[in-house]
């Protein structure tokens, strides 16, 4: 006889509430949720389906931080907020970045995926020490931040002031 799973919505809202409101297909059939019951909760206006495979719960208050792990659910919580996006996240710049810019490990470079709009992938190797929290959302270190943008030809007067401001801040040392 297979035991089925019932739902447990207080594991389900436990790992929505700290992911921004929003859980995946994957994490929902971790708390006992079949596609049948995830699509009645969407019909029934419990659930809104965000992107394929991403799930909100529609009465969870709204993040700043939602669209940013919108990707990193899509990315399998693999990714890591980079480049622009981390010197906006990292408040060392005022420029708000036009594109949402992730990087994934260097063997998701062979995969056929389909990049959600205004987003740009980047591929490397990412040491612990690269990666911090801001909010729920992992993003490049200060230092790897730099180092990335400075790598990616990224304006030298962005990169200019974000490194003034990080010496400013005590984020980084002063050479």
């Amino acid at each position: 006889m297979i035991k089925v799973q019932s739902p447990a919505w207080e594991a389900l809202y436990e790992t929505a509430a700290s992911q921004a409101g929003l859980f995946t297909s994957s994490q929902a059939a971790d708390a006992g949720y079949s596609l049948q019951l995830l699509n009645h909760h969407v019909r029934c206006g419990k659930f809104a389906r965000v992107r394929r495979g991403v799930y909100r719960l529609v009465h969870f208050p709204p993040s700043d931080q939602e669209d940013l792990m919108m990707v990193w659910l899509w990315a399998d919580q693999q990714g890591v907020f980079s480049h622009e996006t981390a010197l906006a996240l990292h408040e060392l710049s005022d420029a708000l970045p036009a594109k949402v810019h992730l990087t994934l490990p260097l063997d998701w470079k062979k995969r056929r995926l389909r990049i959600p709009m205004g987003v740009v992938l980047h591929y490397g190797t990412m040491q612990e020490s690269d990666r911090v929290w801001n909010g729920a959302v992992p993003v490049t270190s200060v230092g790897r931040t730099l180092t990335d943008c400075t790598d990616a030809k990224v304006s030298p007067e962005l990169v200019q002031h974000a490194v003034a401001e990080a010496k400013a801040r005590g984020l980084i040392e002063s050479a």
